[in-house]
């Protein structure tokens, strides 16, 4: 990634000019759906942003840059695991223990940050998240720490849709919604952290790629974002 890590001012400017060209964009895409491609196109930003923000919360809580990576999106195995297998009916069990290396799942999120070459911080980047879509956030994160228990799980979003303070970056306490919590509580392990960038709930029929509907990434927001995950980051720094 070339001029690591991009400076506050850049990071405001391509959501800026990235915003603003998604409509059009999504109108010339004639061969795909219009909603599909405005989503798609948020989430890349988020995603886009994500390492600079990053980057810029681990130098500026005093981290060496040569000791941070962004390594290649893959895939982890999460095993079957074997308390389950005992359980099942004997004629199965044995079928699928002379198998276990088959029986597997691969887990991944959106940012996979590592510090001297150990996976730190795990990062899922959404245009905006409701509970629905934070249920498999969770699941996702309860995997991947079954095989890395020391990892640190962030959700980066531009919009929320999860109800309570998560709409308001600044809010001191962000107490957050009854219904996220709920879900939360299911996954303790998790620790999920969630970090908003723009203010006010998301409102399907106000999208922000629309002119009258813009929101601006306020640079408060911006600062509050990068001290939140440079204090996840503190432990590793």
């Amino acid at each position: 990634m070339p001029d690591f890590p991009a400076t506050r001012r850049e990071i405001i400017r391509s959501y800026n000019l990235l915003v603003a060209g998604i409509d059009d964009r999504a109108t010339a895409e004639r061969g795909r759906a219009y909603g599909g491609v405005i989503r798609a196109a948020k989430g890349k930003l988020v995603e886009s942003i994500a390492p600079h923000i990053i980057g810029l919360a681990w130098q500026e809580h005093g981290g060496d840059l040569e000791r941070l990576s962004f390594g290649d999106v893959k895939t982890y195995r999460i095993p079957i695991q074997q308390d389950y297998v005992e359980r099942l009916p004997e004629d199965v069990r044995q079928y699928v223990e002379a198998r276990m290396h088959e029986y597997v799942y691969r887990a991944q999120v959106d940012v996979h940050v590592f510090v001297e070459g150990s996976f730190a911080l795990g990062m899922e980047c959404k245009a905006y998240t409701e509970n629905a879509m934070l249920k498999r956030i969770l699941v996702d994160f309860r995997l991947l720490k079954s095989i890395h228990p020391d990892l640190i799980c962030c959700l980066l979003q531009l919009e929320s849709q999860l109800g309570g303070e998560y709409s308001m970056p600044l809010a001191s306490p962000q107490i957050g919604s009854t219904r996220s919590h709920t879900l939360m509580s299911y996954f303790p392990e998790v620790g999920l952290d969630v970090i908003t960038l723009l203010e006010g709930e998301r409102r399907v029929d106000q999208p922000i790629h629309h002119a009258d509907h813009f929101k601006e990434l306020v640079p408060a927001h911006l600062d509050h974002a990068i001290d939140q995950i440079g204090a996840l980051l503190e432990v590793h720094i």
